[in-house]
């Protein structure tokens, strides 16, 4: 559309980008069902089956970090 200026505007209403990132989040979630079911099986108590959920959570970055120190990194 062009404002009394002749001027035309440009509107963005679609989006362009698709998300690339689909299936490493689904990997992803797929590993904390996964970890959360592990550490879940392996609790005693209902509170280490709730730090199994957080352990589940943040596993990947515990397993990052565990490997740049191993690097020495």
């Amino acid at each position: 559309m062009a404002d009394e200026n002749g001027v035309s505007e440009k509107k963005c209403c679609s989006n362009k980008h698709v998300n690339a990132n689909g299936s490493s989040s689904a990997v992803y979630g797929m590993a904390f069902i996964g970890a959360a079911v592990y550490f879940i099986q392996h609790s005693a108590t209902f509170w280490m089956g709730v730090l199994g959920i957080l352990k589940a959570l943040v596993w990947p970055a515990i397993l990052v970090y565990k490997l740049l120190e191993y690097l020495k990194m």
